[in-house]
């Protein structure tokens, strides 16, 4: 299946640039205590509806997860509430795949929780 970008993704480059944007990981935490993008909230998708209120809705939301499928639900569901919510392109991957920063330190993008290792 090909990969679709939507008009409410953005480049990873174009995320890092955004000083404004409120960048939230919605992957599980285990996948965020393996990596993440620097200066990410950490709000697992099946707790997102009750964390909304701790965000910003005056500021931009950029959810990400590994690849964007599940960051592509919580943008749906926020636009439709109202908010300037975006998804990161190609998710952690597509963010770690243009050089950009990881954290901690030397850490690579976690394996999906439900996927088998190889």
């Amino acid at each position: 299946m090909a990969e679709q970008a939507t008009e409410f993704e953005l480049a990873p480059e174009r995320v890092s640039e955004m000083g404004d944007a409120q960048l939230v990981d919605v992957r599980t935490s285990a996948e965020y205590d393996t990596s993440h993008a620097p200066g990410a909230v950490h709000v697992s998708l099946d707790e997102l509806q009750a964390a909304a209120s701790g965000l910003d809705k005056e500021r931009p939301v950029v959810f990400y997860c590994r690849a964007g499928e599940r960051s592509q639900m919580a943008v749906d569901a926020f636009r439709a509430s109202g908010w300037d919510a975006y998804g990161l392109r190609g998710g952690l991957v597509g963010w770690a795949e243009q050089g950009l920063p990881l954290e901690p330190e030397g850490a690579e993008v976690a394996a999906h929780s439900s996927i088998p290792a190889r």
